[in-house]
């Protein structure tokens, strides 16, 4: 079917005869601009209350928020600060870049109006926003006291070792519990926090703990619920009357939050009270701890059997490690015969007959052990395991004394050993690393003794997440900026070692580095 094409007419403009299509003014944009201001009484000029402290900005009446420059939010924040806007139809917003020392931020808004005889006019204009600092109120009254509190947490493991605070830390990290802290000081029996009011505005280290100190019951509640989702807890709670207003019928408590973590923590060697063992079908009785989240995951590492306990079913009838893993020994493997192979709660395991022998016996003793483990997945003959050396310890255990007639095994591995690989890669840098707390550490009256056990203790963390793909699942690690691979490195240095792939390694963000300077977090 033939269409005649259309074709859209011109016509002069009224006020300066220029050729333009027509309109419901017949006039052109130019001049429809120079009659009409569709920003007149808008506002272009705001201030807004910024603390500099927290980075946030004042929502009136009393709501802060905190908010990055150039940000979606504070952009949203801008525009609703405007009066009248609802008489125009807003088309595009965008920041310009101004000196982020000027105290000043300019947003260009682009408007749509319908003005004369129905023609649709748009039109750009620039708002500028006056900043003005003043300390918000939770700013206020850190400046004035920093150790103004209203609720504490009590978090402990009686442990001698902190693998689970270090673990603890990274989670705290990730989830941004301490988002909000200001300054974290180390003293002599711990760490000190003071963190904004939203969050903690104090963290005080202990020798078997931390201690959390808020100014806000809920929030103290809410650490409370997190620290139980990954780890078994029990908490009790008390309250002290610090004030009491009669007149106003007004009372001041201070909360106090008490935590304790289960001291049973992965690679533990624990032997089951037979209450327990018989509630697990028998399970055991020596056992190990293979997993700790909120429920602890046991292992037999002779039948390979498994169960779980909830924080409930342990602190029913708790119990406590018959051996931890400061008390590993390394052992060589010199011949191991596979039996049969099981997943159990998702990690594969296979039971093996093995002759080892200890590393420090080699040139002193001919003493040999042929051990069942269920390492039969994981070891050869000649690799290198540690385990736990029950033909030489001496073990006090009272859960243990109520078997009676029970053998107990010479020796029962826990982990295959890179020791010998890994001296190859001594004093190298790693490929990834991990952000921690900023702190301010106070060694005047700590021991040189004292600072070399936590950094074994945290060197030995680092070897854990490499080895255990599990426990690195839910942190974060991050690449390494400083890491050059050396051209002169061998072809075969490092191989079989644990490692983490580039692919689990997390950008550190330039703007995260500039915030991490004055902040809680550091490299």
């Amino acid at each position: 079917m033939f269409t005649v094409p259309q074709t859209i007419g011109s016509v002069l403009c009224c006020k300066c005869g220029m050729l333009m299509q027509p309109n419901a003014a017949n006039m052109c944009a130019k001049c429809l601009r120079s009659e009409v201001d569709i920003t007149e009484g808008l506002q272009k000029h705001v201030v807004i209350i910024h603390c500099p402290e927290c980075e946030s900005y004042l929502q009136p009446p009393r709501t802060w928020m905190k908010m990055q420059l150039e940000s979606k939010e504070l952009l949203t924040f801008c525009i609703k600060r405007l009066k009248n806007l609802n008489k125009v139809h807003l088309v595009h917003a965008e920041f310009i870049w101004t000196e982020p020392h000027s105290k000043r931020i300019k947003v260009r808004l682009r408007v749509q109006k319908e003005v004369l005889n129905g023609a649709v006019l748009e039109q750009a204009y620039t708002v500028e926003y006056v900043v003005q600092d003043q300390m918000c109120e939770s700013c206020t009254r850190v400046q004035a006291n920093p150790d103004q509190w209203v609720a504490a947490v009590q978090l402990r493991q009686h442990v001698s070792h902190r693998r689970t605070f270090f673990y603890l830390e990274q989670l705290i990290i990730k989830h941004d519990e301490a988002r909000n802290a200001i300054r974290i000081k180390q003293m002599d029996q711990g760490i000190d926090f003071f963190l904004e009011a939203r969050n903690a505005i104090r963290i005080k280290q202990m020798d078997q703990g931390i201690d959390f100190f808020f100014v806000n019951r809920s929030h103290a509640g809410k650490f409370v619920d997190f620290v139980g989702e990954v780890s078994p807890i029990r908490k009790r709670n008390d309250k002290q009357l610090v004030s009491h207003d009669p007149k106003s019928n007004n009372y001041n408590y201070k909360y106090t939050f008490s935590v304790e973590i289960c001291p049973v923590c992965r690679e533990d060697l624990i032997c089951l009270p037979p209450k327990v063992a018989a509630t697990q079908g028998n399970l055991g009785p020596l056992v190990i701890c293979t997993k700790v989240t909120n429920s602890i995951a046991l292992l037999d590492p002779f039948t390979l059997r498994h169960c779980f306990l909830n924080a409930e079913q342990y602190w029913r009838a708790p119990f406590k490690a018959l051996l931890s893993s400061r008390q590993l020994v390394e052992y060589i493997v010199l011949d191991i015969e596979t039996i049969s192979s099981e997943v159990v709660g998702g990690s594969k395991y296979a039971v093996a007959d093995a002759q080892i022998a200890r590393v420090s016996d080699f040139g002193k003793n001919d003493i040999l052990f042929n051990v069942r483990t269920h390492l039969g997945h994981l070891l050869n003959p000649g690799d290198y395991a540690f385990g736990y050396d029950l033909y030489g310890a001496n073990s006090n255990d009272i859960e243990l004394d109520r078997y009676k007639g029970l053998v107990l095994p010479e020796v029962i591995l826990i982990k295959k050993s890179y020791e010998e690989k890994r001296q190859r890669k001594r004093n190298k840098p790693r490929t990834w690393k991990l952000k921690s707390l900023n702190m301010e550490i106070d060694n005047s009256t700590r021991g040189r003794d004292h600072e070399e056990k936590m950094n074994a203790e945290y060197e030995q963390f680092k070897r854990d997440l490499e080895e255990n793909p599990e426990l690195r699942f839910n942190i974060s690690l991050y690449r390494n900026k400083e890491y050059q691979p050396s051209e002169m490195a061998s072809e075969t240095d490092g191989e079989d070692i644990p490692s983490i792939q580039i692919e689990e390694l997390l950008d550190n963000l330039d703007l995260s580095d500039e915030e991490m300077e004055g902040g809680i977090l550091k490299d």
